[in-house]
């Protein structure tokens, strides 16, 4: 699986990492390495300074050439570098149209709250409107080893948990990792104003019970005697302390799978997993 990456790179410490995670990825599992850089090409910006294109040109072709020969002497990966003008979201995802891509590895740059959804985050907007599989890498480049022992699901019996545990279990028996699913049970007496009764408090640990072991079942029946794991709390709070508790190095999750105006925002959810868990997120798609 994930014959063929594309790695949108700007010689950031974030594209760094994410193109390393790909580089150690695609030498472990013989695949394909494609180096995107995108420049936006702004009319009026250059035409005030009509100089300042062929420069922004000449900077990346000189990164991205440095990149390619670091991956070949060091890791001895051959990478593809593809160059393109535009807005680098849609210039990402045109990527994956034109190389058939089947992953993107990116780097987030970390931002909090509504801004890092909504002022211009390449990696938000590629995540929501992709067709592929999107792994977000946030760490240094120095744990970056794109191999995985420990892997984390959240499940909630929904057809994106479901897709992502399949997809999971399949990592897993390729790397020998271990699967572990996390169920959330949600505090509604916050969101909802009602005092929580001790039978209130049992029909949830038994609705919690009934998910985890339908996600158990799942797993084995793709060959992966999987953990089990309940939390109660914030989902994405409770995800990204379960990382840091049991040293997870994947967390593998789907997106609210929301559409029309609300597909610009990825979900409070995911971001959160994604914006705090000090290990990669492996966003799982829904297929076309």
């Amino acid at each position: 699986m994930y014959q063929n990456v594309l790695v949108p790179y700007d010689d950031s410490a974030f594209s760094r990492a994410a193109l390393l995670e790909a580089a150690h990825w695609t030498r472990r599992h013989q695949g394909k390495l494609t180096i995107l850089h995108a420049v936006f090409f702004d009319t009026e910006e250059f035409g005030i300074a009509p100089d300042l294109r062929e420069k922004r040109w000449s900077k990346g072709r000189e990164f991205c050439a440095a990149a390619q020969d670091r991956l070949k002497t060091e890791l001895g990966v051959e990478a593809e570098v593809l160059y393109r003008e535009g807005d680098p979201p849609a210039e990402v995802l045109a990527a994956v149209e034109g190389t058939g891509a089947d992953l993107i590895v990116m780097g987030t740059h970390g931002r909090r709250g509504l801004s890092r959804l909504l002022m211009g985050s390449v990696t938000s907007h590629v995540v929501v409107r992709s067709g592929v599989d999107v792994l977000v890498v946030n760490r240094p480049c120095s744990t970056c080893k794109g191999e995985y022992a420990s892997i984390l699901v959240p499940f909630d019996t929904s057809a994106q948990s479901r897709r992502s545990l399949e997809r999971a279990c399949a990592l897993a028996k390729q790397d020998a990792a271990t699967v572990t699913i996390i169920y959330v049970i949600p505090r509604y007496e916050e969101m909802l104003d009602f005092m929580r009764t001790p039978q209130i408090e049992k029909s949830l640990r038994g609705e919690a019970e009934r998910i985890i072991g339908e996600g158990k079942a799942l797993a084995q029946a793709h060959g992966v005697e999987a953990q089990a794991l309940i939390a109660e709390g914030h989902g994405g709070d409770e995800i990204a302390t379960a990382v840091v508790k049991a040293g997870h190095d994947l967390v593998v999750m789907g997106t609210s799978g929301w559409r029309g105006l609300n597909k610009a925002l990825l979900g409070s959810t995911a971001e959160r997993v994604i914006r705090d868990a000090p290990c990669p997120v492996l966003v799982v798609k829904e297929p076309s």
